[in-house]
């Protein structure tokens, strides 16, 4: 069974860093593209960064220069560097691993950017 299960959330100060991880398993995780995603409170869900497949890399403007996406095939996961944190980054973050028609999403983990 394919599953995503995202870490590594938390409560970070504004300027502060967390790195997210998402461990893939159940699928061939080196074929499919990866992505992450978040949700604020009231807010629809947006694509953060997406990495992979027949595309490049793009990430949202909002955190260009500021979050990286890495992957280690080996250990079959996904990472999301996220620096200079702010306030309106506060969100549930899910990573996503796409290969049409396939998607698999994780469950969510919550990031909350506050002093």
């Amino acid at each position: 069974q394919a599953q995503l299960v995202e870490s590594g959330g938390g409560l970070v100060q504004p300027g502060g860093s967390l790195r997210l991880s998402c461990a893939a398993s159940g699928f061939t995780f080196s074929s499919y593209a990866m992505s992450w995603y978040r949700q604020a409170p009231g807010k629809e869900r947006e694509l953060v960064v997406s990495s992979g497949g027949e595309f490049p890399t793009r990430y949202a403007d909002s955190v260009k220069g500021r979050f990286t996406i890495s992957r280690d095939n080996a250990k079959n996961t996904v990472y999301l560097q996220m620096n200079s944190l702010k306030p309106e980054d506060t969100a549930v973050y899910y990573c996503k691993a796409s290969r049409f028609p396939t998607e698999v999403w994780g469950q969510g983990t919550q990031v909350t950017v506050s002093s």
